[in-house]
């Protein structure tokens, strides 16, 4: 059986081993120009969510996440001119627009925000994960863990939000058979 007392020690001893001095592998390297990829795409989507909903609340999450993005974005754009990465491109800053000038077509609906904000929350929050156990530096693990902790702390904000809203969509619950049915 695993001793957790023996697993906590391990982990903190591997969070005080100084590595930077190693280079960086290519899964590190590839881990972070994706992520920083996958930020500057989710920008465009926010700025855009945000000239468009009328909803303050949703503005409001929308703001918070353009504020976490910016924040994730230049930790990471200094960490890889840094080590010496190459960026990928940026997308230019959406304008900002009048959401009542928006025609009927073209505007997306505010459950369409949402969810499509909580798709790329949830593709970051993954490509995170998966960053940080593949890494072997210490500072890039840590780095990930942190985008990682971000995102999921902002993501059950967003949830809280979706769920009163109505904008959630919850999959066909599963009953294996014989087993007793759900009341509807």
């Amino acid at each position: 059986m695993v001793n957790i007392l023996e697993t906590v020690i391990d982990a903190m001893k591997s969070l005080t081993v100084q590595d930077e001095d190693q280079p960086l592998h290519v899964g590190e390297v590839m881990s972070c120009w994706i992520y920083l990829a996958g930020l500057e795409l989710a920008k465009v989507s926010v700025q855009s969510g945000i000239n468009t909903t009328t909803d303050d609340e949703l503005k409001a999450i929308l703001e918070e996440d353009m504020k976490l993005g910016t924040s994730q974005r230049e930790r990471l754009h200094d960490f890889m001119i840094k080590e010496g990465i190459p960026l990928p491109p940026a997308s230019e800053d959406m304008p900002i627009s009048d959401p009542k000038s928006i025609p009927l077509g073209v505007k997306l609906t505010d459950d369409v925000i949402a969810n499509e904000l909580s798709l790329k929350i949830v593709s970051l929050i993954m490509r995170s994960a998966g960053a940080a156990s593949e890494s072997i530096r210490t500072d890039v693990g840590l780095l990930f863990i942190q985008f990682q902790t971000e995102k999921f702390v902002f993501a059950t904000r967003l949830k809280h939000l979706m769920r009163k809203r109505g904008w959630i969509k919850v999959p066909p619950f599963y009953v294996p058979p014989g087993s007793p049915q759900p009341l509807s």
